[in-house]
C-alpha cells in the first residue's frame, strides 16, 4: 500500500509538471542563482542520447553578455532588417499544409489578441517579435548548439534534453521559453559567444519567473486530441 502511495504521489508531481510547463513570454527580473542553473543542466543531461554521445554544446548568459547580445542583434535588425539574417537550417515546413497551417495560425491569433495587437498592425507585430531577443526579460538565456557534422538522430537527442531542461525547471518553480528565433542570427551570435563555424546555433532559451501579471501569460495552446496522431494495436 505505501509503495502504491508513493508512486501515486512522483506520478503526481511529474505530472504537475509536465502540465503546468508552458511557453512563457514575459518574465520577472528576479534573479536565478548560478548553481540552481547548473544543477538542472547537469539533471537535464540525464535525458537518453543515442549511444550516450551527449550531442549538446550549452552556454548560458547573464547581465552585461545577454545585454550586449541582445543589443547586437536590435542593433542590426535596425540596420539591415530581418532580411539578411536566417538561420542555417528550416524548422518549419518549406510548403505549408493542413493540419499544421491552422494549429499555426491559431496560436498567432491568439497570442497577438493577448498582446493587444490587432490584424495588419506591422509595428506591433514587429515590437512582439523583439521581444525574443530580449530573452521575454528573462535573467538567464541559454544558446543551444551542434557540431555541424552531427546527424538528425543528434538533433532529436538535442530535443529530448531541451524537453527534460524544460520540466525541469518547473520541479524548481522556474519557466522557460524556447527561442528557435535565435537561431536567424547566428552570425551576430558568434563572435559575442565565441561560437566556431562547425557548431550550428539551433535555438536558445529563456529561463526564470514567471510574470503572473503579463497578459501573453494567460496564453493556454491547445492539444490535439489522441486519436488525431495515435494509432494503438494489440493492446
Amino acid at each position: 500500500m505505501h509503495e502504491k502511495s508513493e508512486s501515486a504521489n512522483v506520478a503526481s508531481v511529474v505530472d504537475e509538471a509536465i502540465n503546468s510547463r508552458q511557453s512563457v513570454r514575459a518574465f520577472l527580473p528576479t534573479p536565478v542563482a548560478r548553481s540552481t542553473v547548473e544543477e538542472l543542466l547537469r539533471l537535464a543531461s540525464r535525458s537518453a542520447s543515442g549511444s550516450n554521445i551527449q550531442p549538446w554544446r550549452v552556454r548560458v548568459i547573464a547581465g552585461d553578455v545577454k545585454q550586449r547580445l541582445t543589443k547586437a542583434i536590435f542593433d542590426a535588425v535596425a540596420r539591415d532588417g530581418f532580411g539578411p539574417y536566417q538561420r542555417e537550417w528550416n524548422y518549419y515546413p518549406v510548403n505549408w499544409r493542413e493540419p499544421f497551417l491552422s494549429r499555426r495560425r491559431k496560436i498567432g491569433w491568439d497570442m497577438y489578441s493577448l498582446l493587444g495587437v490587432a490584424k495588419g498592425d506591422f509595428e506591433g507585430t514587429q515590437q512582439a517579435r523583439m521581444r525574443n531577443y530580449e530573452f521575454f526579460g528573462a535573467p538567464v538565456g541559454i544558446i543551444f548548439t551542434l557540431d555541424e557534422d552531427l546527424e538528425m538522430g543528434s538533433w532529436l537527442d538535442l530535443g529530448i534534453y531541451l524537453g527534460t531542461l524544460m520540466i525541469a525547471a518547473r520541479g524548481r518553480g522556474l519557466h522557460t521559453c524556447p527561442q528557435a528565433a535565435f537561431a536567424d542570427f547566428h552570425k551576430i551570435i558568434r563572435p559575442i559567444l565565441n561560437i566556431p563555424e562547425k557548431e550550428v546555433v539551433i535555438c536558445g532559451m529563456a529561463l526564470g519567473h514567471v510574470d503572473p501579471e503579463a497578459s501573453i501569460n494567460a496564453l493556454v495552446t491547445e492539444r490535439a486530441a489522441l486519436e488525431d496522431f495515435v494509432t494503438v494495436e494489440g493492446l
